[in-house]
């Protein structure tokens, strides 16, 4: 009589199958895998596309000769910065948009023409009147990123059950506590989402501004590798910028469940 043999339990693959860990370190290795061979058998050259082996080589490389790190940290200050910017104010205009008719006829139009306006073409703007620092960069990444953030302020405030608002009424609470009390919680899921999508639209403000004009900074970095022909330079660069805007996005959502954990169905984190 053989022995039975033994089958990989089904909890083991299920985890494998639907942890997004698992399943995006997969998929990286797979695109990887494919990458490489192809521009090995197909011979292309590596100023053109080179391989992921060299292009790991060269992410090192900048890591260990701290090459990558003053460009780093002077990007990061220019997202952080622009970045709370127009956290504050996309919260600050959106209330008022959201809670006073008067200010969205008159505001609200001049943002949505704002809006419409290529950030591209404003960045040699505010280098002019601000010059080639780093406030040129910070207000092009704030402009980039405020939208986001009305938009989603403007939507939570409005989206609020008129029974909560009829019940502080019955309560006769004030506008200020009704505010704290009713319409700040239901505009938090919303104000997160927006502050997820205005944290990538930063790090591609910072880059727009670095690219019109700078010397420090990783787009600056990626110029200067572009005209010595250093394409895998290059995507070590924009390596290093994808993981500035995936640790971002994860703070934020970290967060998010930590101050709006009703949106995401866990309970609260005991502090």
């Amino acid at each position: 009589m053989t022995p039975a043999t033994a089958s990989p339990r089904p909890g083991s693959l299920r985890i494998f199958a639907t942890h997004p860990a698992v399943t995006t370190t997969v998929g990286m290795i797979a695109i990887a895998v494919v990458w490489e061979s192809a521009v090995r058998a197909l011979n292309v050259p590596a100023f053109i596309l080179p391989r992921p082996s060299l292009v790991i080589a060269k992410i090192v490389s900048d890591l260990t000769t701290g090459v990558i790190a003053v460009h780093f940290r002077v990007t990061l200050v220019e997202v952080l910065v622009g970045f709370g910017i127009a956290a504050v104010a996309g919260v600050a205009v959106g209330a008022a948009i959201a809670l006073v008719p008067a200010v969205e006829r008159m505001v609200y139009p001049l943002v949505l023409g704002l809006q419409t306006i290529p950030k591209v073409a404003i960045a040699p703007l505010l280098i002019i009147w601000v010059g080639y620092g780093v406030q040129s960069k910070v207000l092009t990444a704030a402009l980039i990123a405020f939208f986001p953030v009305l938009v989603n302020v403007m939507a939570g405030v409005k989206t609020v059950e008129p029974r909560r608002i009829l019940l502080m009424r019955a309560l006769n609470a004030g506008w200020w506590t009704t505010f704290k009390k009713v319409r700040i919680p239901s505009m938090l899921p919303y104000l997160f989402a927006g502050l997820e999508v205005a944290a990538v639209f930063a790090v591609i403000g910072a880059i727009v501004g670095e690219f019109i004009g700078a010397s420090e900074g990783l787009g600056s970095l990626i110029i200067q590798r572009q005209g010595a022909i250093d394409v895998a330079g290059v995507f070590s660069v924009l390596a290093y910028l994808s993981a500035m805007g995936i640790a971002l996005s994860i703070v934020i959502r970290i967060i998010a469940r930590r101050y709006a954990f009703w949106a995401h169905g866990t309970e609260q984190a005991t502090p």
